[in-house]
């Protein structure tokens, strides 16, 4: 009977690890190994002293992607939440370090927001972005 009931806890262990093992592979295959970039703004209240702020209409601004986009939805939403435009493709990171690595990008010391300050009219935006990707297959 004790034998019994072990091979049945066995059985269930080994179902279990196949199903979760069939879910990951299958989902693997929406991304398909594609970086991913998050561009994300919210609304706020305090702007660092240090930190440059940049105005809406700046046309270095603009040619960033997805960034007056994100900057819009933060402005609707009117509320100190993060809002965020995902970006899948070959040069998602490239998204991620143009943020980054333009010229008004505040690099805080943890008391504030990191990001690029955008002056909208009596409100101010933070814009930042994180980039990622799902490795295809394990490294061996």
């Amino acid at each position: 009977m004790v034998r019994g009931k072990d091979v049945a806890l066995s059985l269930l262990t080994v179902g279990a690890a196949a199903a979760v093992g069939y879910l990951f592979r299958s989902g693997r295959g929406r991304n398909d190994g594609k970086p991913r970039a998050d561009v994300g703004a919210r609304v706020v209240s305090e702007v660092p002293a240090e930190a440059a702020v940049v105005d809406v209409s700046s046309r270095r601004l603009a040619a960033l992607p997805a960034v007056l986009e994100v900057v819009s939805r933060a402005l609707e939403a009117d509320e100190e939440g993060w809002q965020q435009v995902n970006l899948e493709a070959d040069d998602a990171w490239q998204v991620v370090d143009a943020v980054r690595g333009s010229a008004p990008y505040y690099q805080g010391d943890g008391t504030a927001y990191n990001g690029i300050y955008v002056r909208c009219d009596d409100r101010v935006v933070v814009v930042d972005a994180i980039g990622w990707a799902r490795v295809p297959e394990p490294f061996q």
